[in-house]
């Protein structure tokens, strides 16, 4: 399947880090005052996803967990193991 870019706008951060987003993308994806999002980089592209119902700290903790390993990753922080080392690892997790 090939990524398309469907719509594209400009918008420009102020001095406080607030994003304002386009109306045309408010309308679009029915984003209102106080709804959240999830952020989160793929290589140096940040990606925006909306939450339809209010995220749990222990569900953010995850998503920093998460981030974090793709850095080590990305970084050569990491170990290889057996298929046997893994599991046993994973179940002392």
């Amino acid at each position: 399947m090939e990524n398309r870019i469907n719509q594209m706008e400009i918008a420009k951060v102020s001095s406080k880090g607030q994003l304002v987003i386009p109306k045309s993308f408010r309308k679009k994806f029915d984003i209102k005052q106080g709804n959240m999002f999830a952020l989160a980089s793929i290589n140096k592209t940040l990606v925006l996803k909306k939450i339809e119902n209010p995220i749990e700290d222990r569900d953010i903790k995850t998503i920093k967990l998460v981030e974090e390993a793709w850095d080590d990753i990305e970084k050569g922080r990491y170990k290889k193991l057996s298929k046997l080392d893994f599991l046993k690892e994973l179940e002392e997790w």
